[in-house]
């Protein structure tokens, strides 16, 4: 059978990623052409009918938020491109950057029209600088060929793009950071309301969507006999990139139609474990997201379907563990990448984090108690209803999961 699709990834390898006419050539910037003989609320409705969600991690209508982001009021208006991806095993839009940058481009155009923007800004992760020449000259190109600029395909649509990359802070994947960060200020998260769509980058009212959620946009406005709505099924329609890691075969990006099992991602696309090794867990949507064990493996891949298993969709990550890798360590190794990376704005969240890894190094060591467990849930839990930001809040989904997937971990002395 037959699992990978290609829809958002149908020009991949088709085109000179260097040369907007060969991007031309296979039909490129026709979805832009439609797209400005076209309402923007009826382009946000086209999107909210075939029900895509965000493809960021949060899952939120995407057409329901340009719908929102167009009704907001303001002489000037900017969206913004999130291309940080700073979720470990998530890599998906660096293949959408590196294989198909005219199309994010022309995504970000038809966004900036449907909410009647004049910006948009790509916000790309530090160690992605790898692909900056390929976005600046893509971005060059399509201003010399009259595709960016003032009187776009001669309309009174005006449309700048600007690209910025960030440090290497995960955070900075977290929207009002991101925007701080383009700012020039430090990359923290601030409280909301007011939220991003009234009064984000420089207070402007802002639309932020990631590299995925754009680059499916073009080919769903030329999308007329209803390709796209042929996949998946229910809440979840359509197909999505997920990327694969971890201890496979074949470690990469594919796209699937929602539906397919995870044990087909696993053991057909990415080619199962390496001889001899057995199932630990699967972690799924990056080191924010939850884990699950084999049990999970017939479980359809969508919004619903594993929101039911105790695990999400997020950011597209799935990661695979074999027996050689204990759930401590996993965890441990988790926890340390989120005390690195929490900003330590806020208490629960930078407290939070380090005293969880000194339960967990306690625990390894085989000298925690009872009462350590207890009180490492109770942070938990805190830290998840309390934290300022998705970083705080997500941080101890792992952990979370851990306690009800695998129990025997947290037996005092315990190392499974």
């Amino acid at each position: 059978m037959k699992h990978e699709v290609p829809f958002i990834t149908r020009n991949f390898g088709q085109y000179d990623t260097n040369s907007i006419d060969s991007y031309i050539n296979i039909g490129g910037f026709s979805a832009l052409k439609k797209a400005l003989t076209m309402e923007g609320e009826d382009i946000a409705a086209r999107i909210a009918a075939v029900k895509v969600k965000g493809r960021g991690g949060a899952a939120y209508d995407m057409g329901r938020k340009w719908s929102q982001a167009r009704a907001v009021k303001g002489e000037h208006k900017v969206v913004v491109c999130n291309a940080d991806e700073g979720e470990p095993c998530t890599f998906k839009d660096r293949e959408l950057i590196a294989q198909d940058p005219f199309n994010l481009l022309e995504g970000m155009l038809i966004g900036g029209w449907t909410v009647q923007a004049q910006d948009g800004y790509i916000y790309m992760r530090e160690e992605y600088r790898h692909l900056r020449p390929l976005l600046l000259n893509a971005i060059q190109q399509a201003e010399q060929k009259g595709f960016l600029g003032k009187n776009i395909l001669g309309t009174d649509f005006e449309f700048h793009i600007h690209l910025y990359s960030g440090a290497g802070a995960y955070v900075c994947g977290e929207g009002t950071a991101l925007i701080h960060s383009i700012e020039g200020k430090a990359g923290r998260p601030r409280m909301k309301p007011p939220f991003i769509k009234v009064s984000g980058l420089f207070s402007l009212p802002t639309c932020v969507n990631n590299v995925e959620s754009f680059s499916i946009v073009p080919h769903l406005l030329l999308d007329e006999q209803g390709e796209y709505a042929g996949y998946g099924s229910g809440e979840s329609i359509g197909t999505k990139l997920v990327s694969v890691g971890g201890n496979v075969v074949r470690p990469g990006v594919f796209e699937i139609s929602f539906g397919t099992s995870v044990r087909d991602i696993i053991y057909d696309l990415a080619g199962g474990l390496p001889p001899g090794r057995s199932l630990r867990l699967i972690q799924f949507g990056g080191a924010s997201g939850k884990i699950s064990d084999a049990r999970i493996l017939d479980t359809p891949y969508g919004y619903d379907e594993l929101k039911a298993a105790g695990v999400s969709v997020g950011s597209g990550a799935i990661l695979v563990l074999d027996d050689r890798t204990s759930v401590l360590d996993f965890l441990r190794t988790t926890q340390a990448f989120f005390c690195h990376e929490s900003c330590g704005q806020c208490t629960p969240c930078r407290e939070g984090n380090l005293h969880i890894r000194l339960f967990l190094d306690k625990l390894a060591r085989g000298e925690a108690t009872g009462a350590d467990i207890a009180a490492m849930k109770k942070i938990a839990n805190i830290m998840s209803i309390s934290s300022l930001c998705g970083l705080g809040e997500t941080a101890q989904s792992a952990l979370q999961s851990a306690m009800r997937i695998f129990p025997e971990t947290f037996a005092v002395g315990g190392t499974v």
